[in-house]
């Protein structure tokens, strides 16, 4: 059995302009579709969980998901977006917050695949600083990687299931899984 997201929300990931580069549509709907899935993990009486006084709140993570995931892709990568104000979900749940999430990623993915190489390459404002659009896609990556990481130690914290985003966990394995937990295993070639 192959590995496989509990909730595979996006699965029409276009093709890119540029061959080369269709592992960044790709991987944004996959990532996405992990997102999706460990949001799908908590329940609403789950929202206001904080591991620590400091920590941000399983709701205060997902918003800032949504919203910084707006300005990243409309201030910093010229994607067409709502305004600001109609991002976030009517609701307060986690499946309305993932709901969200796929309707905001689907015509992302469709302006990311029409876009040629000069444009992935051209330097724009970050923040205070110039970065060419590619360094920032993937900085956007990495940032979702990082709050999708943070809820599933919430999920853990909680007692409830870690869905499976890279590969087998505690709780989702299959039929031929190999985890790298070995001095041997690292080895093999």
């Amino acid at each position: 059995m192959a590995m496989t997201y509990p909730h595979t929300e996006i699965t029409d990931v276009p093709r890119s302009a540029l061959p080369i580069l269709q592992h960044i549509l790709d991987t944004y709907g996959s990532e996405c579709n992990k997102v999706i899935s460990v949001w799908q993990g908590f329940g609403p009486e789950d929202t206001n969980f904080r591991p620590h006084p400091k920590s941000s709140s399983v709701l205060d993570i997902m918003k800032h998901e949504l919203l910084s995931g707006r300005r990243f892709f409309g201030e910093f990568l010229g994607s067409p977006e709502p305004p600001a104000s109609e991002v976030l979900p009517s609701e307060s749940t986690p499946q309305a917050f993932a709901d969200r999430m796929k309707a905001l990623a689907e015509p992302r993915l469709r302006f990311l695949a029409v876009r040629d190489e000069p444009w992935w390459l051209e330097r724009v404002k970050f923040f205070d600083v110039e970065r060419e659009r590619i360094w920032i896609f993937w900085r956007r990556v990495l940032h979702t990687a990082h709050h999708r990481t943070q809820l599933t130690v919430y999920l853990r914290l909680l007692g409830k299931a870690v869905p499976s985003v890279y590969g087998p966990t505690a709780d989702v394995s299959w039929q031929g899984a190999d985890p790298t937990q070995s001095v041997d295993a690292a080895g093999r070639k």
